[in-house]
């Protein structure tokens, strides 16, 4: 049986290969890198890969090299739903909905 939920710190290296030419004054962190880091953190917590994207609403941009936190939460109502939230100093990043399979 699954734990309720998942959490774990994310920072991305400023360093990164994705990064250069997304704004390249004003660097953010691309929603797939997010998104890659939500897979990481399933297959992490459920030994699952990420099937499907649901739903994902990114509100607020993380910049590299800042602290933000990545929670996983169950659905209660679908074992395969994963709902997700990125934050940083309390402030909404990003959320959403994936699927996870074997």
């Amino acid at each position: 049986m699954d734990a309720p939920g998942f959490q774990q710190a994310l920072r991305i290296d400023p360093d990164h290969p994705a990064l250069p030419g997304h704004f390249p004054a004003q660097p953010l962190v691309p929603a797939v890198i997010l998104l890659e880091q939500v897979a990481l953190a399933l297959r992490a917590w459920r030994g699952q890969r990420l099937a499907h994207v649901l739903e994902a609403k990114f509100v607020a941009p993380l910049r590299p090299d800042e602290a933000a936190v990545l929670r996983l939460s169950a659905s209660a109502t679908d074992r395969a739903r994963v709902r997700f939230e990125i934050e940083r100093d309390g402030t909404l990043l990003a959320r959403g909905v994936v699927e996870g399979a074997p």
